[in-house]
C-alpha cells in the first residue's frame, strides 16, 4: 500500500562477529519512494575489530563502507574507535544527509577535481580579474600539491575524511602559512564547484585551519643605512628607486609602473595608479589609486633622473628598461643584493625598504594616513607598526608608579626568620 510505514529489524551476520540489528525505515510505495537505509555490522580481523556501515541511497545505489576500529574494551573509546552506538549514530548522520540531499556523492556533477580546478582558474581569471601574478600561484599550487592528490577524483566523493588524510600527509618542511594557503584553494575550488557543477556541499567547512604564530617582529633600514644603500647603486636610475621605496613606500611592483605624469612636482607627491606583476600591468594590491608624499631627496634625484634624453614623456616610466618597457623586477633584485653586499650591509630584503617607509612615518603621522599613504585595505595591516611610535615618557612613567613613598601604608616589610 503506498505510503505505507514499515519497520524492519533485520540482522546482519559477519564471519565471526557478534550479530547486530538493522533498522530499515521504508515507505512501500510501489518502487515510487524509497527513504535511505542501512545498517552497521562488525568484523572481527586477526589485527582487530573494525566497525562497518552498509546502506541503500534513495537512487538505489548501495555503499559499503569501513568507518573505523571497534572498542571492545570496558571505558570511553580512544578518539577514532567506534562502539556499537557510535557506529549507529555515525550512520543515522550519514542517512539524515541522504535524505537532506547533503550527502557527498548523493549528487552526480559529472565533474572531477581537475575539472573544477580548471572552472575555478577560468573564474578567476575572466570573472574575478585576478592579478597575473595571483593567477600564477594559484596555478603553480594546484599543479604541484591539488592535482596529484585528487585530480581524477570525482568532486562529489571527496569528503573530509579524504582531504584530513591528505592534509596529514603533507611534507613537513611546508609552513603553517603555505598548509593554510593550500586549503583556502581548496575551498575556493569547492565552493565554485557548488555553483558551476551543483555540488551540494563544501567538504571544507569543517577542515580547521593550521594554526600560524607570527613574532611581528619587523626588520628595517636606517637613515644611515639606505642613504648607503643609495650611493651603492649601480646606477642613478637604481639609486632612486632604493631611496622611493625607502621614502615613499610604495611596493616593487607599483616603482615598476610609476610614470611621469605621476609624478606631481609641484605638489611634493606622486600618484600610485598601477602596480607591474607576473610579466603584466595591474591595478595597485588595495584596488584603489593613491597619493602619498614625495620628500624633498626624491624629488631631487626623480628631477634629475628626468634630465636624461629618452623616455620622459607623461606617459613614459619613470623607471624604465633599456627600451622604454617595463624593468625586469628579477634582475632589479640581483642589483639591489649586490648593493647590499658593496655597501656592507645586513641582506634584508627589498620589501624591507617598505617597511622602513612604515616604521619611521607611524611615530610622525596618525595611524589613518599612513594607512593611506601605504595602501593597506585593512588598518590591521598598519596597526603592526604602532610597537615602533616612540614612547620616550614610558620608562618615566613607570618609575613614578614604583616611587617609595614615605607616608604609603602599603610598604612592604621585610622580617627575619
Amino acid at each position: 500500500m503506498p505510503g505505507f510505514f514499515t519497520l524492519a529489524i533485520v540482522r546482519h551476520l559477519s564471519k565471526v562477529s557478534p550479530i547486530c540489528p538493522k533498522i530499515c525505515i521504508g515507505f512501500d510505495a510501489m518502487g515510487i519512494l524509497r527513504e535511505p537505509s542501512g545498517h552497521v555490522f562488525r568484523a572481527d580481523r586477526p589485527r582487530g575489530s573494525v566497525w562497518y556501515v552498509k546502506y541503500r541511497l534513495p537512487d538505489g545505489r548501495q555503499v559499503q563502507k569501513k568507518i573505523g576500529p571497534a572498542w571492545t574494551e570496558r571505558g570511553r573509546p580512544p578518539a577514532g574507535y567506534f562502539t556499537k552506538r557510535t557506529a549507529e549514530a555515525w550512520l543515522r548522520d550519514v542517512l539524515d544527509q541522504a535524505r537532506r540531499g547533503t550527502l557527498p556523492g548523493l549528487v552526480r556533477t559529472g565533474a572531477t577535481f581537475a575539472d573544477a580546478a580548471a572552472e575555478y582558474l577560468r573564474y578567476a581569471e575572466h570573472d574575478r580579474g585576478c592579478k597575473p601574478s595571483t593567477l600564477r600561484d594559484y596555478r603553480s599550487t594546484i599543479a604541484a600539491h591539488l592535482l596529484p592528490a585528487f585530480g581524477s577524483m570525482r568532486v562529489e566523493d571527496i569528503d573530509a575524511t579524504t582531504i584530513e588524510r591528505w592534509r596529514a600527509g603533507l611534507p613537513s618542511k611546508l609552513s603553517p602559512r603555505t598548509k593554510n594557503k593550500l586549503l583556502i584553494q581548496l575551498h575556493g575550488i569547492f565552493r565554485r564547484a557548488q555553483r558551476a557543477y551543483g555540488l551540494p556541499t563544501n567538504p571544507m567547512t569543517h577542515i580547521e585551519r593550521h594554526r600560524q604564530r607570527s613574532s611581528g617582529d619587523i626588520h628595517v633600514f636606517s637613515v644611515e643605512e639606505v642613504l648607503a644603500l643609495v650611493r651603492a647603486a649601480d646606477s642613478e636610475q637604481d639609486a632612486a628607486i632604493f631611496m622611493t621605496a625607502a621614502f615613499t613606500g610604495l611596493r616593487r611592483g607599483e616603482l615598476l609602473a610609476l610614470r611621469w605624469r605621476d609624478v606631481d612636482f609641484a605638489m611634493s607627491a606622486m600618484r600610485v595608479r598601477a602596480s607591474y606583476a607576473g610579466g603584466a600591468p595591474t591595478m595597485p594590491k588595495s584596488g584603489r589609486v593613491r597619493s602619498v608624499p614625495m620628500a624633498p631627496e626624491v624629488g631631487r634625484l626623480l628631477a634629475k633622473l628626468g634630465e636624461r634624453e629618452r623616455f620622459t614623456s607623461d606617459d613614459d616610466l619613470v623607471f624604465a628598461g633599456e627600451l622604454g618597457g617595463y624593468l625586469d623586477g628579477s634582475a632589479l633584485r640581483r642589483r639591489y643584493d649586490q648593493a647590499l653586499g658593496r655597501a656592507g650591509l645586513r641582506p634584508l630584503r627589498f620589501h624591507d625598504l617598505r617597511h622602513t617607509f612604515g616604521t619611521r612615518m607611524i611615530g610622525r603621522a596618525d595611524i589613518r594616513r599612513v594607512q593611506e599613504w601605504m595602501g593597506h585595505s585593512d588598518v590591521q595591516t598598519t596597526m603592526k607598526y604602532l610597537h615602533y611610535v616612540p614612547r620616550h615618557n614610558d620608562a618615566a612613567l613607570v618609575a613614578e608608579a614604583f616611587r617609595p613613598e614615605a607616608t604609603d601604608d602599603s610598604t612592604v616589610r621585610v622580617q627575619r626568620g
